[in-house]
């Protein structure tokens, strides 16, 4: 099993419910077990949830796997979108049908084992490198304001044009969320969520409660999931939170709240989906083992 090396200092004062989530998160190198993942994958099941989306062009939900990015929707097979069955690392919708990627080519693509900075114009049908091809794999990934902020290699690093990048804070974090504004930045980590006010320079001390993934839609709509699968919110900016209710099934692997209303949780057993603001949970694809 390959470890994501920046992640080994996290794993080591987070304990197992942490680790258990970035090595689903970690690409590595390709394994019997993977191959017979993206076998499964290609067969319309879903493996190894990386990230969620919702186009606002038509309000699809897209999902970035281990082996590809699929849409999904009630009552229907998880659909592979464009060709590529490539490891989907960190994913984020930026515009219409615009969405920014990175993670590793699949086997025998040709494409290197690092993507660096993708990007597509056509909801994933196509995809151009934007920079850092074959340099850096970023884990996760998020914008605001026409700027993208990414986690990779153990730091913070920020572009306003998907090709120069600022690097900033170093730290182990797992997610990365910034607000609407994009004034406010915040990473969880082994101590709790640490933040940012000078766009990831610097990062105070974690606070608690310990959350595995955070999504920030609107200032006042905070949201996190805990690694038991405790959804919460915020309305101030995550200086208090209330609990809302447990995803079902457990450990998550990807959190997306599209509004204040709609959410998007992945889980070692499926995607769910709320549209009551984390009250209730409905499945919208299982997920293989």
């Amino acid at each position: 099993m390959t470890v994501c090396p920046t992640v080994r200092p996290l794993l080591a004062i987070a304990g197992t419910s942490i680790a258990t989530l970035v090595l689903a998160a970690c690409g590595g190198e390709s394994s019997d077990a993977n191959a017979a993942a993206d076998a499964s994958d290609a067969s319309g099941t879903l493996s190894h949830v990386h990230g969620l989306g919702v186009d606002p062009a038509d309000g699809r939900v897209y999902v970035a796997t281990h082996s590809g990015l699929y849409t999904v929707a009630k009552g229907q097979k998880p659909k592979l979108v464009g060709d590529r069955e490539d490891d989907f690392m960190g994913f984020t919708v930026t515009d219409k049908g615009t969405f920014v990627a990175s993670g590793h080519g699949g086997p025998g693509s040709g494409r290197p084992g690092n993507a660096g900075l993708i990007e597509t114009k056509d909801a994933g049908r196509t995809w151009t490198s934007r920079s850092l091809s074959g340099k850096a794999d970023f884990h996760s990934l998020d914008s605001a304001k026409g700027t993208v902020y990414g986690y990779e290699g153990g730091r913070i690093r920020v572009s306003s044009d998907l090709e120069s990048w600022d690097d900033r804070a170093t730290l182990e974090a797992l997610d990365l969320a910034v607000n609407p504004s994009g004034d406010k930045l915040l990473a969880t980590t082994a101590e709790g969520i640490a933040a940012s006010t000078d766009g990831g320079r610097t990062f105070g001390k974690g606070a608690k409660p310990m959350q595995a993934f955070v999504s920030w839609p609107a200032e006042k709509s905070l949201f996190g999931i805990s690694t038991s699968g405790k959804l919460s919110s915020s309305a101030d900016g995550g200086t208090s939170w209330k609990e809302l209710t447990a995803v079902p099934s457990g450990q998550p692997q990807a959190l997306t709240a599209v509004n204040a209303n709609h959410i998007l949780a992945a889980t070692m057993t499926g995607v769910y989906e709320s549209r009551d603001g984390g009250k209730t949970f409905s499945e919208l694809a299982p997920r293989t083992s």
